[in-house]
C-alpha cells in the first residue's frame, strides 16, 4: 500500500489489521520524541502485543540531551509497551567512523536499504535493537514500523534477527510505505 497521503493514526490502523490479520505477536516501532510510540501503544491496546517502542539514544542530538519524552515513556509503559533507547547500529559509530574516514561498510548498508525508503532502513534497524536488547526474540515474524521525519509511512512483516546476525533478517512482507523516496 502506498502510504504517501496517509496520516499517523491511518498507517497506524494499517498496521494494527495486518498485526491481527497474521495473528503476529511483536510490533516494533521507531519514535524519536515518543508521540509515534504513544499513539502505536494506543492502537495497539487490547491486543496482548509485545510492543517495543524504539527510540533514540541519550546524547544522540548533543550531549546527555534526552529527546524521548518521559511523560510519553510513562503512558507507553503503563499501556503495556516497553521503550528502547540504545545506539543504532546504522547510524551512531557509523557517524564517528565516517567523519574519520570518509565511508564505511554500515553507510553503504545504510544507504541500500534506503534504496527502499528511509523507513525500510528504520524497521531493518529497530528490529535488530529490540533483539540486542532481548527484548524481541530472533527469528520470529515481527511487524516493524517507521518514518521518515516525523510519525510513521512504512510498516513491514520483518523476520527478526540481532545485529550481528543482519544478514538473517528477512523483509517478508511490505504492508505500507511511501512511493516518493
Amino acid at each position: 500500500m502506498n502510504s504517501d497521503n496517509l496520516s499517523l493514526e491511518e498507517v497506524l490502523r494499517v498496521a494494527r489489521n495486518a498485526f491481527v490479520e497474521r495473528k503476529l505477536g511483536d510490533i516494533v516501532v521507531a519514535s524519536t520524541r515518543g508521540d509515534t510510540g504513544l499513539a502505536a501503544a494506543r492502537i495497539f491496546d487490547g491486543t496482548k502485543a509485545n510492543l517495543v517502542v524504539v527510540g533514540h539514544s541519550v546524547g544522540f542530538k548533543e550531549p546527555n540531551l534526552n529527546s524521548f519524552s518521559q511523560e510519553a515513556r510513562r503512558e507507553i509503559e503503563a499501556l503495556g509497551g516497553k521503550v528502547l533507547q540504545s545506539t543504532m547500529p546504522f547510524h551512531s559509530i557509523n557517524d564517528a567512523i565516517r567523519v574519520k574516514s570518509g565511508t564505511s561498510i554500515e553507510t553503504l548498508i545504510a544507504d541500500t536499504l534506503r534504496m527502499m525508503g528511509q523507513g525500510t532502513k528504520v524497521c531493518v534497524e529497530i528490529v535488530a535493537m529490540a533483539c540486542d536488547n532481548g527484548l524481541l526474540e530472533s527469528g520470529r515474524s515481527v511487524l516493524a514500523i517507521a518514518g521518515t521525519g516525523t510519525g510513521a509511512d512504512t510498516v513491514l512483516v520483518i523476520r527478526s534477527a540481532n545485529s550481528k546476525r543482519l544478514f538473517d533478517i528477512r523483509v517478508l512482507d511490505v504492508v505500507a510505505k511511501p512511493e516518493k523516496i
